[in-house]
């Protein structure tokens, strides 16, 4: 329920996660989701809190980023850059080492350190011409550090490139897959009208092709709805954990208070039986 909610109510959200780390308060996923719903709230000492004592739980290093930006939001960017400096950056996944690096370079801001903050942002990632889910950030923070900096042509590219990479990512839902920028993309030059023709052919096709397999699965799932349903697995400690998020207090409170009845339940038949 938190990271439905965050999004759109991060107050609620945070409420839920609250409740959620007052009943299972030594699971990682739930300090990790109060440590993020806190971010969001900009109460960053408690995020600080909570995203420690996650990394302590789990042993991972996945929220490295918003630690450094929570110690930049309490005013202490110097404790952000020994945090970030502390992780082995190599063993980090792409997305968390490139919002680590943006997360650097804002505490250099912070610092008055502009040209510093250029630095931390010259990863390997920073490619204009290719586009990954974390390309848009990053370019963004290279065009505002280079417009703090004056450069205002250079800026100016790379915020155009942070837009062309976020559309090209918001048309292609295709996950980590690399995708390629090119200058057409922002002129519309990609196909001329025999082009266009042929291209619908070919999407009208695969359209029909498409519809088959639909109407294929879709019978295979019908059959499959006829089959008995195997019996449910006993929950684990995860599956407890997620309907903790997705419940507020009194849901809880009322399971508890049901499944009290039903032991009383089983505990008068056996007395019956006997």
């Amino acid at each position: 329920m938190a990271s439905r909610l965050i999004g759109e109510d991060p107050a609620l959200a945070h409420e839920h996660a609250l409740a959620a780390s007052r009943r299972a308060g030594r699971i990682a996923i739930v300090r990790e989701t109060l440590g993020i719903t806190a971010y969001a709230n900009e109460d960053f000492a408690l995020a600080l809190r909570e995203l420690r004592t996650y990394r302590r739980i789990s042993g991972k290093d996945d929220q490295i980023a918003l630690m450094v930006d929570s110690e930049r939001g309490v005013g202490r960017p110097d404790r952000a850059l020994e945090t970030g400096r502390a992780v082995d950056r190599s063993s980090l996944p792409t997305e968390v080492r490139v919002a680590l690096a943006i997360a650097m370079s804002g505490a250099r801001l912070d610092q008055g350190d502009l040209e510093l903050a250029l630095g931390e942002l010259e990863i390997p990632e920073l490619d204009p011409d290719r586009a990954f889910e974390w390309s848009p950030a990053l370019f963004a923070a290279r065009s505002a550090v280079l417009e703090d900096l004056g450069r205002a042509e250079e800026a100016e590219f790379w915020a155009k490139r942070a837009e062309v990479a976020a559309e090209a990512l918001g048309v292609d839902e295709a996950g980590d897959e690399e995708i390629v920028v090119e200058d057409g993309m922002i002129e519309d030059e990609f196909l001329d009208d025999a082009d266009l023709a042929d291209s619908e052919m070919r999407a009208a096709g695969e359209s029909e092709d498409e519809a088959g397999e639909s109407e294929d699965e879709a019978g295979e799932s019908e059959e499959a709805a006829v089959e008995p349903e195997e019996a449910a697995d006993e929950p684990s400690v995860e599956d407890e954990v997620r309907e903790l998020l997705g419940e507020d207090e009194d849901e809880l409170e009322d399971e508890a208070g049901d499944a009290v009845d039903g032991e009383a339940s089983d505990a008068d038949a056996s007395t019956q039986e006997s």
